[in-house]
């Protein structure tokens, strides 16, 4: 089997505790290269990847004849871009979420991704987690009966100011930020689509700092409410909600960011007081991001989280965005 070799395009700090670690971990693939212009920020990469190769620019890395796979952590705002020059230079690419600020930047990058025949993915580790696999499939199951309503709230205190969450002209929100967590799990389980949605927005110097988006969703053989809570100045919380009119399927703690703030565990709730709880304490979402990754270049078989389910995700981001409506 072909071991992937992996580049990475800036030194984020996101990328440095977890993507690259990951990249590192993984079964057939190989961390080789990180484009950063300042060596300090390249240290905490190579603390536990000293082979690592290091260039000046983005532009070097994408050059370099030896690396078959980019991710790509930058700003928002950069995401397209640097997702097109990736793959025009050759290399298939993982970039962060949101891939894109708008749904239609998506068909460009569904366009090159088709006439290169190289793969092109949003970071969307929830897909990958056995946690999020198991509600899919109790769902499916119809443990909890006609699902009825899914509640999803996900929230942290971010104070920076100069953070690029908290600017506009770098992609930040809430609803960009942790929105496309919300959205996009309850996608991934219902396979349902929003058919009505509404916003109510608190914003601050140009971004949404809180966002309540409430509306119906249909799909996947499924018809329910939905309300989606999403905060950058509230106390962390993660929690998603799937209510059935017989049992309920219940994800919290650490259900995003899985063993970062709590465990990894999804609850079945059924009538008389029956619980089936489920953990997953070494579950590592980001290395089972990169083998499926792998997997797919390797093998050609369908990723989990195609551009076009990164897509529907923006869309429903766009539509929430053109709705909202702010606090009074």
């Amino acid at each position: 089997m072909k071991t992937i070799r992996w580049g990475i395009l800036g030194a984020a700090r996101f990328a440095q505790n977890h993507m690259a670690p990951a990249i590192h971990a993984a079964h057939g693939a190989e961390l080789v290269a990180l484009a950063t212009s300042d060596p300090g920020k390249a240290a905490g990469f190579q603390a536990f990847c000293p082979s690592l190769r290091l260039h000046e620019s983005y532009e070097a890395l994408l050059a370099d004849p030896e690396i078959d796979a980019v991710y790509v952590p930058l700003p928002n705002h950069l995401h397209v871009a640097w997702t097109l020059k990736a793959l025009r230079a050759g290399k298939h690419v993982l970039t962060e979420k949101p891939i894109a600020l708008h749904a239609g930047e998506i068909d460009e990058l569904i366009a090159e991704r088709d006439r290169s025949g190289l793969l092109a993915a949003e970071a969307f580790m929830v897909v990958h987690h056995p946690q999020w696999q198991r509600a899919k499939e109790w769902l499916a199951a119809g443990e909890i009966g006609t699902l009825r309503h899914v509640d999803a709230v996900f929230s942290f205190n971010l104070t920076d100011a100069g953070n690029i969450r908290n600017r506009p002209e770098t992609g930040g929100g809430s609803l960009r930020d942790i929105g496309v967590y919300t959205f996009g799990a309850a996608r991934f389980v219902t396979g349902a689509e929003p058919v009505a949605l509404e916003a109510r927005v608190q914003r601050e110097n140009g971004i949404d700092a809180l966002a309540h988006v409430f509306g119906r969703m249909e799909g996947g053989g499924h018809a329910f409410t939905y309300h989606s809570t999403t905060g950058m100045r509230l106390y962390n919380r993660q929690c998603v909600t799937f209510q059935g009119d017989k049992g309920m399927i219940r994800l919290e703690g650490g259900c995003f960011n899985a063993n970062v703030n709590d465990m990894a565990e999804v609850e079945l709730h059924q009538q008389g007081n029956r619980v089936i709880s489920e953990r997953f304490p070494a579950a590592p979402q980001y290395k089972l991001q990169v083998e499926a990754f792998g997997r797919a270049i390797r093998e050609g078989g369908a990723y989990p989280w195609p551009l076009e389910a990164a897509q529907g995700t923006q869309r429903m981001m766009d539509r929430a965005y053109a709705a909202a409506v702010e606090f009074p």
